[in-house]
């Protein structure tokens, strides 16, 4: 871990979880490729942490598609707690490889996602924006211009709206999210902590953009990276100096000092 940080922030002591982002915290939010030698880090953390029990183990919790979740955890060693994927729709649980869709997400909902799906290809797929394959329980759209995007998001939250979707829908650096509005993060967040038991108030949470804030909701303390949105810096415990897994690291650090 970096020596270079502060004085330790006021996290709850001792720690059950550290539940960090992935996008913007463990790895680039852009198509960079990762930084495995700092993953290597984590995950040897990781090993550590589930091996002796004297520090907080990391899951993960994403908006990116179960597949992805699943991978980030064999990556970083996590082989016993569930990790949260497309923003609180799935649990997978690496101990058992088993998978677990919200149970509120009814076949119901499930049409009304692939209705959106067809509609906004419809819409906006002439204009150079496309879908992130892999989900089942939301629709996120990209455009290779992020601006493009922010310019758009109105008409999309116009569309869900007129449509009567009972959907979220929000701006991260890369994407629009359209999620069922009664799941989140904050939900899957919920999901995890009674699946394992543990306490959510003796856990942290690492964040970096507005689909984080419900971690502040539930758990015991908050931290970002420096590249956080300055949303997530101002509810945060702790903002690192550093940025992505640099910064992940830094907050791993202080969250094991006694």
């Amino acid at each position: 871990m970096s020596d270079r940080s502060p004085q330790s922030p006021p996290f709850p002591q001792p720690l059950d979880l550290v539940v960090c982002d992935v996008d913007g915290c463990l790895t680039p939010e852009t198509s960079d490729p990762f930084d495995l030698a700092k993953l290597q880090r984590v995950a040897e953390y990781n090993h550590r942490a589930l091996t002796t029990g004297g520090s907080p183990p990391v899951t993960v919790c994403t908006g990116r598609p179960e597949p992805f979740a699943e991978a980030m955890c064999r990556l970083l060693g996590n082989r016993e707690i569930p990790c949260i994927a497309e923003n609180g729709a799935w649990l997978y649980f690496p101990a058992t490889n088993e998978y677990s869709r919200d149970p509120s997400i009814t076949a119901e909902h499930l049409e009304i996602v692939h209705e959106a799906r067809i509609e906004l290809e419809r819409q906006f797929a002439p204009r150079g924006v496309t879908q992130q394959p892999g989900k089942t329980a939301s629709v996120t759209l990209y455009h290779r211009d992020s601006d493009f995007l922010r310019r758009i998001l109105p008409e999309v939250q116009e569309t869900a709206e007129r449509r009567g979707w009972p959907f979220r829908v929000t701006m991260t650096w890369l994407y629009i999210n359209c999620d069922l509005e009664f799941v989140s993060k904050a939900t899957g967040i919920q999901r995890l902590f009674e699946a394992t038991g543990l306490d959510p108030r003796q856990s942290l949470g690492i964040g970096d953009t507005i689909s984080d804030l419900p971690m502040r909701e539930i758990l015991g303390a908050v931290a970002s990276p420096a590249n956080a949105t300055d949303d997530i810096k101002s509810v945060a415990d702790y903002v690192s100096p550093f940025e992505e897994v640099e910064g992940v690291l830094d907050i791993l650090r202080l969250a094991t000092e006694r």
